[in-house]
């Protein structure tokens, strides 16, 4: 049987290592010291999969009992998912503009965070056989090039390349989200596509990635926030924290993504 003055002891003993202790042990990682768990629902610009991917098993690691579901596609497509009572936890778009129209919606809380950016590049089959060498090479006549459609950030920037050199492509495809476009480039169902510089790096020898100096003049910043009615807003605030945070910036850099 445990004496009164045992359990004095040991409460006076907790209380000490809890008062010695690291901020970081005497909290799980949820807001206020509330602990991270449950489901996590996660909406992405495709353009983040493998990056995404990776830091939500990095996030499950460090919170055991959690569970972090991804849904990728084009962020236009996720936001009319969400304007239409989609459950999510947490946002993160390809561009300003549509995570724009989610706060205008009232679809997220607070204010969104920039936490990467990324620009175009072209990429072709293996060992680039047209011999696409740079941009107005694209408007080629006899040229199968396919892009994002324009409500997707891929194609808003491919449109603004377009203005910014004069050249008009003619694609024989629009699709609805970047790896779509990666896609059709990888299967051969294309001679060219305008993909993001870390699909491409992604993508590995599945491509030939052909750089041109243009994209420069339309670079996508990414913006994160977390969903207003988030079914588990500790859970998706923590994961900001993690995206925005020195562990989610190196990932990000490490697949290609800048700095916002």
């Amino acid at each position: 049987m445990t004496t009164p003055a045992r359990v004095a002891t040991g409460l006076v003993t907790a209380v000490l290592v809890a008062a010695c202790a690291p901020p970081q042990q005497q909290q799980s990682g949820g807001a206020e010291g509330t602990a991270v768990t449950g489901e996590i629902t996660v909406y992405a610009a495709a353009s983040l999969q493998p990056t995404f991917t990776d830091l939500g098993d990095r996030f499950e690691r460090d919170h055991p009992g959690t569970t972090v579901t991804f849904n990728f596609a084009g962020s236009s497509s996720l936001v009319t998912q969400l304007t239409q009572g989609a459950p999510a936890d947490v946002f993160a778009s390809a561009n300003a503009e549509n995570m724009t129209k989610a706060v205008d919606s009232g679809v997220v809380s607070g204010a969104p965070v920039d936490f990467a950016a990324n620009t175009l590049t072209i990429v072709t089959p293996p060992g680039n056989p047209r011999g696409v060498q740079q941009f107005s090479d694209l408007a080629g006549p006899d040229l199968q090039v396919v892009v994002c459609a324009p409500q997707v950030p891929c194609g808003a920037a491919t449109q603004m390349i377009e203005r910014s050199t004069g050249v008009a492509l003619r694609p024989v495809s629009e699709e609805s989200s970047v790896t779509d476009v990666l896609g059709k480039v990888v299967s051969g169902q294309a001679d060219a596509g305008l993909v993001y510089v870390t699909d491409a790096a992604d993508a590995g020898d599945e491509v030939t990635e052909v750089p041109f100096p243009q994209a420069a003049a339309a670079v996508n910043v990414y913006p994160i926030a977390v969903v207003r009615n988030a079914t588990n807003p500790v859970g998706a605030q923590a994961f900001v924290d993690l995206v925005t945070g020195a562990q989610g910036r190196e990932v990000l850099a490490s697949a290609g993504f800048a700095a916002p």
